[in-house]
């Protein structure tokens, strides 16, 4: 996902240098922001660039015009520290047919290889880390000021943690918002470089966050999700025994929000208290997102997960029990070292019997420092492609039947917009199809404007997406 760029127009005022301060004041700055990576990665490109603006920072269009570029990378698995290498590669192109005279990355990508990247990549001027965030103004400044180049580093601990007041300048949909609601993760999959990237657990608090939702809900926001790296994990650095569960009772009194999506839970701390929250609230929506990583229990027991196949299966049961009408999303990763073919037919037999309503898959890929590195019996590429593609195709068959079983029946749906697909369709979601993951509701006839909840009678399904009319 990429940003509009942005276009600065500042006076400096600041005594550094006669020439410092002629060219701050004599010309307008221009800044370019790409973001890259996941839902987190996107409040935090978000809040930098709410900072910018603040700070007197405009957007423009062009990114042959940006003097400075920043790059929010990503840096969770293999292909995604690839893109943002070659992201960074791209833009520093402009350096010699564009305006660029800055170059910066940004994020978990620059956080983990801090000077390495700043080694391979000479194009960088600057590399800021997750704990510097706030200062992304300041950092473009000191930039910009005239001087011997120099290759900086923004490196810091903890992770910059944003609260109510930080500036926020949100893109995407007006009317559906992400609010992170805590940064970092205690845990120790063995897979899994996040807590190097973005250190340990710390949540904000309640009132910090029902701050920030009746700000979003001021705006228009009818959607909040809520997303963390182990979000069923939320409060518990502050002393809180049910923290999600406690900010959710919270959250639900906030006037003019209709939906409230939880991500990212972890199996083994899904209390009933928190369940019948699920079931009992209406805006909280019925809707799991749960990754599961594997089901063989010798597999789960080398990845430093809790629990085994008889604790999971447990866990989905009481889930769709206490949860009448629960969609319920999951990821697996396949290729872990030492998946034998016995352990990934024990999953793909597991992921045809379980009838999830989404499956992601993942390859396993190797992380430094983490400790499946030094883990022996290492799976081909080639084999974790068959395997994911086999796990698609098992789920496919069962997604589409789970379309057809909504055929007939009416639905509340939250209008996103005109149809990428085409102009004449609207496009909207149910409460069980999270956005930007999962698939849509497509609108062939009646009208309605982006934000507004209608109901909808579905008339037809696709594998993924469905087909309907507004009915009131």
């Amino acid at each position: 996902m990429s940003t509009p760029l942005i276009q600065l127009d500042r006076k400096k005022t600041t005594k550094k240098t006669a020439l410092a301060k002629k060219t701050a004041a004599a010309k307008k700055t221009t800044i370019g922001f790409v973001n890259l990576g996941c839902s987190k990665n996107q409040v935090d490109s978000e809040v930098m660039l709410g900072t910018l603006v603040q700070d007197g920072f405009h957007l423009t269009d062009n990114p042959k015009k940006a003097e400075i570029v920043i790059i929010n990378t990503c840096g969770f698995i293999e292909e995604a520290k690839q893109e943002s290498i070659d992201t960074i590669l791209e833009h520093g192109k402009l350096k010699k047919n564009g305006a660029c005279r800055v170059l910066i990355a940004a994020g978990c990508l620059a956080q983990r290889y801090q000077g390495d990247l700043l080694k391979e990549l000479p194009e960088l001027d600057g590399v800021v880390g997750t704990g510097e965030f706030g200062k992304i103004a300041t950092i473009c400044r000191d930039l910009l000021i005239p001087k011997k180049r120099q290759q900086r580093l923004w490196i810091s601990e903890p992770p910059y943690l944003y609260d109510a007041d930080a500036p926020r300048l949100r893109f995407g949909r007006q009317h559906s918002a992400y609010v992170k609601i805590a940064e970092g993760c205690n845990r120790n999959c063995a897979f899994c470089a996040i807590p190097l990237m973005r250190g340990k657990q710390r949540s904000r608090p309640v009132e910090s966050i029902v701050a920030e939702a009746r700000q979003l809900a001021a705006e228009g926001v009818k959607e909040l999700n809520l997303i963390s790296q182990d979000t069923i994990n939320y409060g518990v650095d502050l002393g809180l025994r049910h923290g999600l569960a406690s900010l959710l009772r919270e959250l639900v009194k906030v006037s003019d929000v209709r939906w409230i999506r939880p991500f990212y839970l972890y199996p083994q701390q899904i209390t009933d208290e928190l369940l019948d929250l699920y079931a009992g609230e209406e805006k909280i929506v019925k809707y799991i997102d749960m990754p599961l990583q594997h089901i063989n229990g010798r597999m789960l027991k080398a990845m430093h997960r809790l629990g085994d196949r008889a604790v999971i299966e447990r866990v989905v049961d009481r889930i769709r029990h206490r949860v009448p009408g629960v969609t319920f999303r999951t990821a697996f990763i396949v290729g872990f070292p030492g998946e034998t073919e016995a352990a990934f037919t024990e999953l793909r037999d597991y992921v045809e019997q379980a009838e999830f309503d989404r499956v992601a898959v993942f390859l396993y890929s190797d992380e430094e420092d983490t400790p499946a590195v030094g883990f022996d019996k290492k799976i081909d590429r080639g084999v974790m492609d068959e395997r994911r593609n086999e796990l698609l195709a098992v789920q496919e068959p069962i997604a589409a039947a789970k379309g057809q079983e909504r055929v007939g029946s009416v639905l509340d749906v939250l209008i996103d917009g005109p149809s990428e697909e085409s102009n004449l369709l609207l496009e909207g979601r149910h409460e069980g199809l999270a956005p930007e993951i999962d698939g849509v509701v497509y609108i062939n006839d009646g009208t309605a404007n982006p934000g507004d909840l209608v109901q909808v009678e579905i008339t037809d399904a696709a594998t993924y997406d469905l087909v309907g009319r507004i009915v009131t």
